[in-house]
């Protein structure tokens, strides 16, 4: 049994709109003023919910989604800041984007994204072209050794997607443990898809460095945020202590945000 907000857009558009507005916003403010003249790209948007706190501190947003679905849902949960030439949401692969869309963006947000696209160096070498000078990217996503990094929990079995860790097995016993979960192969092609990519903190931050980078600042939960509105449970962030512990700290870090800028 998956939960609720999985199979719910509008529930899922609220907990982005509050996550993005009390925890993503803040953390990027710290370095940048958010106005009118500020323009934000949304990369794996989904129902548009961040995109919706940018706009309502003033700024012009792009959503990006390769799900129609998802987008349309995005569209008519934000109709009136389309109408009034705030917010434009589009089905299409970011690598289709003309030179036109160059150097146009002062912020690129990846919220639970990143971790499902294939060739991440990639990618996140190519936002660099859609950046303004001094421009930055934000990035959120679950640790992968983290008890549900494997996203098991979109299962429609109450006990798998229950069951913590079980996406370290071995491929084989993991997608054994997926098919006795569902008979649908979706759910066995996206979470094998998943494991393939299994993005830790340290590889991303590999990334980061070889891609021509810098962190600005990095952030990483015990209790991830949007659980507050998912669970009622109160954020928490990493002790010190074990965010230090290497290869240990990412079977506890349920998500990490990372605010990162082209080196100069």
């Amino acid at each position: 049994m998956s939960l609720a907000h999985h199979g719910n857009a509008q529930l899922q558009y609220q907990q982005q709109y509050e996550n993005a507005k009390n925890y993503i916003i803040p953390l990027i403010e710290q370095h940048q003023v958010l106005t009118e003249k500020t323009q934000v790209m949304d990369i794996g948007c989904g129902e548009g919910g961040v995109l919706a706190a940018f706009i309502e501190k003033g700024c012009y947003g792009l959503g990006v989604d390769l799900n129609p679905k998802r987008i349309e849902d995005a569209a008519q949960f934000q109709a009136a800041a389309i109408q009034q030439g705030k917010l434009q949401f589009i089905a299409k692969n970011i690598y289709d984007f003309t030179a036109e869309q160059y150097h146009q963006w002062d912020i690129i947000v990846f919220k639970d994204s990143i971790e499902h696209i294939p060739e991440q160096a990639q990618i996140i070498a190519h936002c660099k072209k859609f950046l303004k000078p001094n421009g930055m990217i934000f990035f959120g996503f679950p640790a992968w050794r983290m008890p549900f990094g494997g996203h098991q929990q979109i299962l429609p079995s109450k006990f798998w997607s229950l069951l913590p860790y079980y996406h370290l097995l071995p491929k084989p016993l993991y997608a054994a443990c997926i098919r006795m979960a569902t008979k649908e192969p979706d759910y066995l092609r996206e979470l094998l898809e998943i494991k393939e990519l299994g993005l830790s903190t340290h590889r991303f931050e590999k990334i980061v460095r070889d891609t021509g980078y810098r962190i600005v600042q990095k952030q990483f939960w015990l209790i991830n945020p949007i659980y507050s509105v998912k669970f009622g449970l109160k954020p928490r962030l990493l002790p010190k202590w074990l965010e230090k512990i290497g290869f240990l700290r990412d079977f506890f870090i349920t998500t990490a945000y990372y605010l990162i800028q082209p080196q100069s």
